[in-house]
């Protein structure tokens, strides 16, 4: 290959470098998930916040619940909050993944990518805060529903915030496909916020705004912590995600990301898009 040809094929590679891939598309079935253990950290994922019952009580993939435009992703996961799905004898009810990598995803400038959906169908409540794909810290987070401590019974929207302050919101109908990356720049201690919907590609919404970026690698949750609320009965709630994954270089925002990278170009985008 000319040396000017591989130059470009590394710049075009370079804006997309996935560190981390959790697409779904390297698990047969929500099962697979449970081959990780702590003393078996295989796949993707680590499976451990959830209920007592069987994994696809909790989670289930199907081609029908990725975002359609999504054309590199082969299936998408229903994340489930049923009557059992507490966890570690909490009150609050969750079903959350972690990725399991050892990549530099809490390093220098990175993108977290997801899209996320609800049908009318197991609604998710309006009257109960949900913390959804959420660092440890809450640093940066989705919620849905009534907010603790705000007026009101209900909330609608569906919110960026960061540490706690809504930067962004949008009124969360059924069946649409909200498409979403965190721009964490872990050097410098700021979050951006990227979304879409649909089809549509991601735009940045929020420029990068100051935070106390913290992560060890291992504590992004994907998925839902629903706070429990007297007077609120729980019911089945139901989220969709697909397109999940983390990038480094410059961002990419076609639905649903890049593909995998042969594995020479991704040694030589990787090493020269680490800071």
């Amino acid at each position: 290959m000319k040396a000017t040809t591989l130059l470009a094929a590394l710049a075009a590679c370079a804006e997309g470098a996935v560190l981390w891939d959790g697409r779904f598309n390297d698990l047969t079935s929500s099962a697979d998930l449970n081959k990780w253990s702590w003393s078996n950290q295989v796949g993707p994922y680590q499976y451990y916040i959830h209920g007592s019952g069987t994994v696809d009580k909790y989670i289930n993939l199907s081609p029908d619940y990725k975002n359609p435009a999504d054309t590199v992703s082969k299936q998408g996961a229903r994340f489930t909050l049923d009557s059992t799905a507490f966890w570690n004898g909490q009150n609050m009810r969750r079903t959350e993944l972690i990725p399991q990598t050892s990549a530099a995803i809490n390093r220098g400038k990175v993108y977290y990518h997801f899209s996320m959906m609800r049908k009318n169908t197991n609604a998710p409540s309006a009257q109960r805060e949900h913390q959804i794909c959420f660092f440890e810290s809450h640093f940066t987070e989705m919620k849905y529903g009534w907010i603790s401590g705000e007026s009101g019974t209900s909330n609608p929207n569906l919110q960026w915030m960061t540490n706690q302050q809504s930067r962004w919101k949008t009124e969360w109908l059924p069946d649409v496909w909200h498409n979403i990356a965190y721009e964490i720049d872990f050097s410098a201690n700021t979050v951006g916020f990227w979304h879409s919907e649909g089809a549509e590609p991601l735009k940045q919404v929020v420029a990068p705004v100051s935070v106390s970026t913290s992560s060890n690698g291992a504590d992004w949750h994907l998925g839902v912590l629903e706070l429990p609320r007297s007077g609120y009965a729980d019911a089945n709630e139901d989220f969709y995600f697909s397109g999940v994954y983390v990038e480094d270089g410059t961002i990419t925002t076609k639905i649903g990301g890049p593909g995998k990278l042969p594995f020479f170009l991704y040694f030589v985008v990787s090493a020269g898009t680490r800071d």
